[in-house]
Parts: structure tokens; C-alpha cells; sequence
């Protein structure tokens, strides 16, 4: 399978040509935002941090934010920093420049003089750039140029025996046909670890995979905390899931059945094709976050009370088996799964289904959340100060 594509110098190719207005904290957020608006094709996200932090969650903050310009889905990046925060628009240029060709240029409001003076210069900036990626032609690209992000989150009964399934499915034909898939959400492997682990593709990475739920069950017991305190959310026991460890079977399966190949820090790039894993929190946003700084082109959304979830970057294409869900929230849901409720349909016969909606994706159709223009960022940190 092929599809029509961006190649990329660094030898990846994107499903969409942004040009990305990066803020390094919050207070070039706003100045971000506005700079977007005033070029086609530009999009920007709202960072939340940024400065004033330990040096762990600086460190995160640039991993995420260099981790999104070096997403393939973007053709160059137009940074805003403040001037006097943690994360310098200076040494993240520096830092992204060092990991790819693209363009890439930086502003900070103090020395520029201010809101507007900054604005003006990025927009110039922007301009050049979003000229410049409007003359490069699509390619044809094969399907292993996709890293697929798998995520659930307002998960229901018909998660774990329909939408799942349908997606596991998909990612087991996305494998097969060489591309990668990525599932994250480390909590919600809690109590099905051991299932998860079988998939190992090594001893080693079986060992890891236990590890990452052992590490993190201990880490809340020792500042005193239960994960199960937490999970699963009010929504989903409403929706009939009464256990981490039920919620965690039906989690684990939407990444299919092949051999996990990675198992990776928050954040990182793999390093190999095929099923990978990566360690991240249990808040779908935050892990979504992360899977896009790891470089995933294109994420599906799995969900049974319903999300308005979406990415700047990456399109988010959020699919439910609940018929009533999709019904209600139709200008949010993607894709209508029930039929495997209702036994019209088989859950393989939906996933196979799907290999088609995420080729359409990666052709250019618009998921409903990119179309509004929903961007959903949050970074997940090692520790605050309150």
C-alpha cells in the first residue's frame, strides 16, 4: 500500500505540510496563536510550561517541544520565547537545527520590543516559510512511512469487545503491510501487564514492559498514593468497566497481536519498525502529546462516552462502537463501530475497514477534529511545586 505524501531530508514523510509556530512557555503562547492566525497554513499549539520548573520537567518540555518540530508532518518552525524562561527560544532553535533540516527560526518578545514587534517579525517569517512548503509536491510513499498512534480514553463497556478489537486488528494488518504502530498509557497496562508482556518480541522487553508497572505502582505508593484510587474515572464505571484490571484487558487490545518490537521513554523516537510501546501517564491528552512528539503522523482515537480530542500536528481520527455515543456526538466521532455490537459486522471485518480510513487519512481527508482546528496539548511532569 502506498499513499501521497511529504518526504522528508531526514527520511520520513509527512501526511500533512505545516508550517508549526512553536512557543517555548506559556507566556509566547498567546503571541503564537496570533502569529498562526495570520498565515495559511501555520498552526500552533498552546505550551502550559515552560519555565519555572525543576530541571527534569525542563528537560521534558524541551524533549516535547523539539520532538514537534521534528514531527514529519512539519515543514519548518517559527519559535516565540519570552526571553527570561527556562526554555530559551535561542538553544531550542539550536537544539532542533541539530536534528533536522528543516527551517527554522526564533524570536524572543523582550528583545524584540514586544507583542506586536514580535508578531510582525514572525508573520514575515511564517510567510516565507508556508511559501516555501506550498511548492513542494506530494510523493508517493509506502505504507511503513506511517507511525500509527493508538490511544483510548472515556472508555466504555463496548470498548474492550468492539472498538479495540477493530483497532488491534488494523494495527496487526499495518504491521503486517511494514508500517509501525505506537500504544501508550503505561497505567492502563496495570493488571494485564502480563498478557501485554507474552507479546515481547525479546526476554528483554518483556522484562521491561513488567517493569514499567512495577516502577510506576511504587513511585504513587511511596508519596502515598493508589493508581486504582484514580482509574478507572467516574465516566468509565458509569459506562460499565469496574476495575483497572478489566479496563486494562480492553486497553492492551486495541494494539493488536504482532511482536512488540520497543518499549520506549516519554516521548522518545523509535528506533525500529513495527508494534512499539511507550511508557507515558494514563491522561489520553498527555499521552497523545507525547506519542506526536515521538513522531507518530497520524493517531486513532478509540472511545465509548465520547472526546472532541484533536492535534494541531497530527489528525486524530476517533472511532466508538457506541451507537448512541456517535449519535450524540456525531460532529466530534469519526467513525461509526457498532455494527460489531449489533453483529452485522465482525470486529476484523471493522479493522480492515479502518486500513482504508487511515489510507484516506493519509491522502489528506480531514478528520473532524482537525477541521475545527482543535489543537490538545499536555505535557506530563516528573514533579511539581504547589
Amino acid at each position: 500500500m502506498q499513499f501521497w505524501g511529504y518526504k522528508r531530508k531526514e527520511g520520513r514523510a509527512g501526511i500533512r505540510n505545516h508550517v508549526l509556530i512553536l512557543p517555548t512557555c506559556v507566556c509566547g503562547s498567546e503571541s503564537a496563536r496570533i502569529t498562526a492566525s495570520q498565515v495559511r497554513g501555520a498552526v500552533n499549539i498552546v505550551f502550559n510550561t515552560g519555565c519555572s520548573d525543576v530541571q527534569a520537567n525542563t528537560d521534558m518540555s524541551q524533549k516535547v517541544l523539539t520532538g514537534f518540530a521534528c514531527n514529519p508532518n512539519v515543514y519548518g518552525v517559527v519559535i516565540i520565547g519570552l526571553g527570561c524562561e527556562t526554555v530559551g527560544h535561542k538553544p531550542l532553535r539550536e537544539k532542533i537545527q541539530a536534528m533536522t533540516s528543516k527551517p527554522v527560526v526564533s524570536f524572543g518578545i523582550q528583545e524584540e520590543g514586544g507583542t506586536l514587534r514580535t508578531i510582525e517579525k514572525a508573520v514575515r517569517a511564517a510567510r516565507e516559510i508556508a511559501s516555501d512548503a506550498g511548492r513542494q509536491q506530494k510523493e508517493l510513499c509506502d505504507i511503513s512511512e506511517l507511525l500509527l498512534g493508538i490511544e483510548c480514553g472515556g472508555s466504555d463497556a463496548t470498548s474492550g469487545i468492539a472498538s479495540n478489537p477493530a483497532v488491534g486488528e488494523l494495527s496487526d494488518l499495518l504491521v503486517d503491510m511494514g508500517a509501525s504502530t505506537m500504544m501508550s498509557e503505561s497505567i492502563e497496562w496495570i493488571g494485564g501487564e502480563h498478557v501485554l508482556a507474552k507479546r515481547a518480541a525479546t526476554p528483554e522487553i518483556h522484562n521491561q514492559i513488567i517493569e514499567v508497572c512495577r516502577n510506576y505502582e511504587e513511585h504513587l505508593k511511596a508519596a502515598g498514593q493508589d493508581c486504582r484510587a484514580g482509574q478507572p474515572t467516574p465516566g468509565n464505571k458509569a459506562g460499565g468497566l469496574s476495575t483497572l484490571d478489566e479496563k486494562s484487558l480492553g486497553c492492551i487490545r486495541k494494539g493488536g497481536t504482532r511482536p512488540i518490537v520497543e518499549v520506549l521513554e516519554q516521548a522518545a523516537r523509535p528506533t525500529k519498525r513495527g508494534a512499539v510501546v511507550m511508557d507515558t501517564a494514563g491522561f489520553d491528552i498527555s499521552s497523545i502529546t507525547s506519542m506526536v512528539a515521538g513522531g507518530c503522523n497520524a493517531v486513532i482515537f478509540t472511545t465509548g462516552r465520547g472526546t472532541p480530542t484533536g492535534n494541531a500536528i497530527v489528525p486524530v481520527l476517533k472511532v466508538t462502537a457506541n451507537a448512541r455515543t456517535y449519535k450524540a456526538m456525531e460532529d466530534n466521532m469519526d467513525v461509526d463501530l457498532s455494527a460489531i455490537i449489533t453483529g452485522e459486522k465482525t470486529y476484523k471485518e471493522m479493522g480492515r475497514e479502518l486500513v482504508d480510513v487511515i489510507h484516506d487519512v493519509c491522502n489528506g481527508r480531514l478528520t473532524k477534529a482537525e477541521a475545527y482546528g482543535f489543537s490538545d496539548i499536555a505535557v506530563d511532569h516528573v514533579c511539581r511545586f504547589v
